[in-house]
């Protein structure tokens, strides 16, 4: 299991009214819990578990409950995302060209394994598989900028254009 940062949970008046908005909408509706969930992973950025409680009170829903849904489905985050998130394909086209060897020297540059967020909270680093851009193999995602044929060489000249 990744290790995350442990960033204190800073969430506004604002944002706390405005999930408690959403779950007022949406409580009386059967199956509300996964959208609620996603909205208010929109509001914060992630599911801490200070945010996990006001659902599961409002909801009257069991904490294990929400925090189920939130550790099955992987569109969900229990920890804050960094400033850029790297995603590395490890589809087969990209993996027989070496995207392996990507993924692990971004791993060692930044002192993060998978789904781990650097302390500074710059940088998240997570796989993928296939992001259809197999001709340009092997491929990785810094947030909307697509690197491809990539080059283990290559990695600390790129991280360095957004440690700034």
């Amino acid at each position: 299991m990744a290790k995350n940062i442990a960033i204190p949970f800073k969430g506004t008046a604002e944002q706390e009214a405005e999930l408690r908005k959403v779950i007022a909408e949406h409580k009386a509706d059967k199956g509300a819990l996964m959208p609620i969930l996603q909205k208010a992973q929109g509001i914060y950025g992630y599911l801490p578990v200070e945010v996990q409680k006001i659902i599961a009170t409002e909801m009257d829903i069991s904490m294990e409950k929400i925090y189920g849904v939130v550790t099955f489905y992987s569109q969900f985050s229990l920890y804050p995302k960094g400033e850029y998130t790297i995603s590395v394909c490890l589809g087969t086209a990209c993996y027989v060209k070496g995207s392996g060897d990507i993924y692990n020297k971004i791993s060692e540059v930044l002192g993060i394994g998978g789904g781990e967020t650097t302390a500074d909270g710059k940088f998240t680093l997570v796989d993928c598989r296939c992001i259809g851009a197999c001709g340009l193999a092997p491929v990785m995602t810094i947030n909307d900028d697509v690197y491809g044929r990539l080059t283990v060489g290559e990695i600390e000249g790129i991280l360095a254009k957004y440690k700034d």
